[in-house]
């Protein structure tokens, strides 16, 4: 996990780094740094800046799946926004069991906009913090990974862009 500076320098992130660095720049225009914490069974959970505009949600995200990066601001909740990633979420191990959301000032004085040390302690937050559960059917499940198992046969090198909510991303 690396400091936005350390994100810069190399120009490259992964999803948690990329959403620290929404937070450090959007908090420069008065969005507070505002992280949601996408839970799954894989472990393999997915961060996401997330901010409010006229009352709706919206969010900033990186990933090398497209269907996982953000989303415009249009949800009434984090719920609702977290649901949008759902099918995009499933892959061989991915499914998402829940969501949390934190707010980085509540990590007190530490510095998470500058360090140049290892930032474990933004995950380590992330990790304890209580995430709502987001039940889905198993049924749904099932047919999203054999569409997604039969994409990747095909096209065993690219990420599936085939959602119906594709016109709710920010690309």
């Amino acid at each position: 996990m690396r400091s936005f500076r350390e994100v810069i320098k190399r120009n490259q992130a992964h999803c948690l780094e990329a959403a620290v660095g929404a937070a450090v720049i959007l908090e420069q225009h008065g969005y507070p740094p505002l992280l949601l914490d996408i839970e799954s069974v894989d472990l393999l959970d997915h961060v996401i800046f997330v901010f409010q505009q006229d009352g709706l949600w919206g969010s900033i995200g990186r990933s090398r799946d497209i269907g996982l990066h953000g989303r415009k601001p249009l949800f009434r909740s984090l719920r609702d926004l977290t649901w949008s990633y759902f099918d995009p979420y499933v892959d061989f191990s991915g499914r998402i069991k829940g969501y949390g959301s934190t707010n980085l000032y509540d990590l007190g004085n530490y510095d998470w906009r500058f360090n140049r040390r290892n930032m474990s302690k933004i995950e380590d937050h992330l990790r304890e913090l209580p995430h709502q559960r987001l039940r889905s059917s198993d049924k749904r499940y099932e047919k999203l990974l054999a569409r997604y198992k039969k994409y990747k046969r095909r096209y065993p090198d690219r990420s599936p862009a085939y959602y119906n909510n594709k016109h709710l991303w920010l690309i």
